[in-house]
């Protein structure tokens, strides 16, 4: 854990000067501030994960209730890792503001820091995604106005919300196709001596819905339900290692009905599978009144660490799964660890941090091809864009950050913004405007935005090697007006396609096209591209030569746009 210190109050206003002068503070933007007494800790002195969780969720819809101006409900939690626990004495703090709007829904982004009085210390503890939905009124269902984002990173998070949106809405089909896929190579349990039976970590817990649990609108707190689920998967955690467990991730869940005042919930948990140095515990909560029948309101998977006295995870006890159901949870578990180790090395570490070139696979698609589009939109929402150079309309932007350098090529085409993104999204026809691409074939067609090419490249000294790439393209259509057509490109490995003694396997860490509609004859049209890392010192040598090598190809990139404004596109055929 780092102690950051002189930087000031962490609940400062969070005031921003704009280019015009303007004093901002995001409107939407709510904080909340407690301190840890011991009636929200455990039993180790910690800030009980299900407190904090109805603190960031109750922050969080005042955040979205401030932007609606109604009611409104918890939807779905993105996934959530901790990465510190909190003492008693400790102040959390916690940020949350809207980060864009759809419909009736709007995602909330989240932000908890902890901060200890006495040291000045701060630190991160998790950040968080929460979608809320508006609550119908009287007149009907609520459209919600738009988010008009105002610095540079609110840009960059109304941008990527579109995508994390995306992913939300096709997670639970992938997660369950991927399950089964993956299941199904997994073959038997194995046995281990000395296992723990997992019917001896089932725990099953009734609550009754009062009033305090419930918000304004008499329906009990989301962040309650997930206290609750906390509860008794530590509950089950706790009997699998007769040890005090701490809670490091919670995956993506989604309410699935409502909960009123006067309910009893049913809350089960029992250890689905346990590894090395971790355990997942999988946690129902269904709802009845009277002699109603049982209503399903929520299911998530979190996953355990016991930790020794010099805070490293200690090895645990292997689980017994039961027959049937605990035999088929015991390989769910081992298929959605490996899915879960994807999604954060694809997605939670920075950008900068992600390697040039990943493994692709079915399983990970969706959290690379999130990671291809999110990339390049991070990319062009800064705002540091420096003008290198200008002619014939063609500017050439650069940006140097940490040793890297980023170039944007800026273009207007007068080709509708529609056909200028399918003409430019098939990579196999590049080569009519682009001199760098010698070759393209489509090697997997993943379905109709995600495509896998081989790209090959001339050489450029007499007898050297010309350069070859394998690049998944990631296509996007605007999801509403406030955005553009997207094409992301980045490396990806195949094992199918290894390098070979005729080319030089080149790499792309981030490059692709944002193409704007300015009007229905006008397209604005943007290359981005950033170096590899270590290239720096010799293309900032050779500027000039970039920029007439940039000039000369997007010349030809708007006489090919010009020449096909009416032609009909025909993509890659799918392999699914």
């Amino acid at each position: 854990m780092s102690c950051e210190k002189g930087d000031g109050d962490p609940m400062e206003d969070p005031l921003f000067i704009l280019e015009s002068g303007e004093v901002y503070r995001n409107p939407t933007e709510v904080k909340m501030s407690q301190i840890v007494m011991p009636c929200h800790a455990n039993h180790c002195g910690e800030l009980s994960v299900g407190q904090l969780l109805k603190w960031m969720d109750s922050t969080a819809c005042l955040s979205a209730e401030r932007h609606a101006g109604s009611p409104c409900i918890t939807a779905s939690v993105d996934d959530i890792h901790f990465e510190h626990t909190i003492g008693v004495g400790q102040v959390v703090n916690i940020k949350a503001k809207v980060n864009r709007a759809f419909t009736s829904s709007m995602e909330v982004g989240i932000t908890v820091s902890c901060e200890d009085l006495f040291s000045s210390c701060q630190w991160n503890v998790c950040n968080a995604f929460a979608t809320f939905v508006a609550r119908r009124t009287e007149e009907g269902k609520v459209q919600l106005k738009q988010v008009i984002p105002r610095t540079q990173t609110e840009q960059m998070e109304y941008s990527i919300a579109a995508e994390r949106r995306r992913m939300r809405l096709t997670h639970a089909e992938i997660i369950t196709d991927l399950l089964s896929s993956n299941t199904a190579q997994l073959g038997e349990c194995q046995e281990y001596q000395g296992a723990v039976s997992a019917e001896r970590t089932r725990v099953e817990s009734v609550e009754l819905v009062l009033p305090p649990h419930a918000n304004h609108q008499v329906s009990t707190f989301g962040g309650q339900i997930m206290a609750w689920m906390e509860n008794v998967a530590t509950i089950a955690a706790c009997r699998l290692c007769n040890a005090h467990p701490t809670l490091r991730t919670i995956d993506m869940f989604h309410f699935r009905g409502p909960s009123h005042i006067g309910d009893r919930l049913v809350l089960k948990a029992i250890v689905n599978n346990a590894f090395k140095h971790s355990m997942e515990v999988g946690v129902c909560a269904e709802a009845y009144q009277g002699a109603g029948a049982l209503r399903h309101i929520n299911s998530a998977f979190m996953t355990f660490e016991v930790l020794d006295k010099d805070r490293k995870p200690r090895t645990l006890p292997r689980i017994r799964p039961e027959p049937v159901d605990g035999k088929r949870r015991y390989q769910e578990a081992i298929a959605r660890k490996k899915i879960r180790l994807d999604r954060k090395y694809i997605i939670s570490c920075k950008q900068t941090e992600v390697p040039l070139s990943v493994p692709w696979d079915i399983s990970n698609q969706m959290y690379l091809s999130y990671n291809n589009v999110s990339a390049l939109k991070i990319m062009a929402a800064r705002s540091n864009w420096m003008l290198s150079s200008e002619k014939n309309k063609v500017s050439l932007y650069t940006l140097e950050e940490n040793q890297i350098l980023c170039f944007k090529v800026e273009t207007h085409v007068t080709v509708p913004a529609e056909q200028a993104f399918h003409l430019l999204s098939d990579l196999r026809r590049r080569h009519e405007w682009d001199r760098h691409y010698q070759k393209c074939d489509v090697i997997i067609q993943a379905d109709e935005d995600d495509t896998i090419y081989r790209v090959a490249t001339p050489c450029v000294s007499k007898g050297g090697k010309g350069q070859d790439f394998i690049l998944l393209a990631s296509r996007r259509k605007p999801c509403d007006s406030r955005d553009p057509y997207l094409i992301a490109l980045r490396s990806v490995t195949l094992p199918t396609h290894p390098a070979t003694e005729d080319y030089t396997r080149g790499e792309v860490l981030c490059a692709g096209f944002s193409i704007w509609e300015e009007s229905n004859a006008v397209t604005k049209i943007s290359y981005y591209n950033q170096a590899t890392p270590g290239v720096l010192p010799y293309i900032s040598n050779d500027i000039a030569g970039l920029s007439s090598s940039f000039y000369g190809t997007f010349h030809s990139c708007n006489k090919y746009l010009e020449e096909n404004r009416d032609s009909l596109v025909v993509l890659p055929p799918s392999d699914l």
